[in-house]
């Protein structure tokens, strides 16, 4: 896991860097995020709360709140990923495309490789729900599903790739934010 994680800071602190290079060689401005960015972020830091919410159900052994908090994370996370699309959108509507420029370019491709990041995460998010769902039925099938060490440490493998996602975001959108404000 921290191979992972490090290979992905580098990539984004790569992107970051490309893109600081870039503007101050080319004297290019930054340009501006859509307000989509911010509600984004609302909707990443929901996502890591819910499921900072199932691990802690998980841990005391609260079934039903396990599985609704699970199902809450894959909800707003779909709500995210439908909304970069509008993010998007709102660039395109203000007629800021891919190759309006060298910032946005890095704009929708750092954004756009982060939004791959999420969506590798979803299938094992999705195998958590459907194995909540299908393996806790009855009170013994609970007691064999919350007493399994390789589930609660793939559970946190997944919370810490989850949470640091979300904290990649919020870095993003604070270091295109913070460009934007001291050009």
């Amino acid at each position: 896991m921290t191979l992972l994680l490090a290979g992905i800071s580098a990539l984004f602190l790569g992107f970051s860097g490309a893109y600081l290079y870039n503007r101050i060689q080319q004297g290019i401005p930054p340009v501006e995020l859509p307000s989509l960015f911010y509600v984004n972020t609302l909707l990443l830091m929901g996502s890591s709360y819910t499921l900072h919410r199932s691990k802690k159900s998980y841990l005391d052994d609260h079934t039903e709140n396990y599985k609704k908090y699970l199902l809450i994370t894959l909800i707003l996370t779909l709500v995210f990923l439908v909304a970069q699309f509008f993010a998007w959108g709102q660039l395109q509507q203000s007629e800021i495309f891919i190759n309006y420029n060298n910032m946005a370019s890095y704009m929708y491709a750092i954004s756009a490789l982060h939004f791959l990041h999420i969506i590798a995460g979803l299938p094992f998010l999705v195998l958590f729900i459907i194995n909540a769902y299908r393996k806790m039925k009855s009170p013994v099938s609970v007691l064999i599903y919350f007493s399994d060490l390789d589930k609660k440490r793939k559970l946190d493998l997944f919370n810490i790739y989850w949470h640091f996602l979300d904290i990649l975001w919020i870095y993003l959108v604070l270091f295109f934010l913070i460009n934007y404000l001291i050009q």
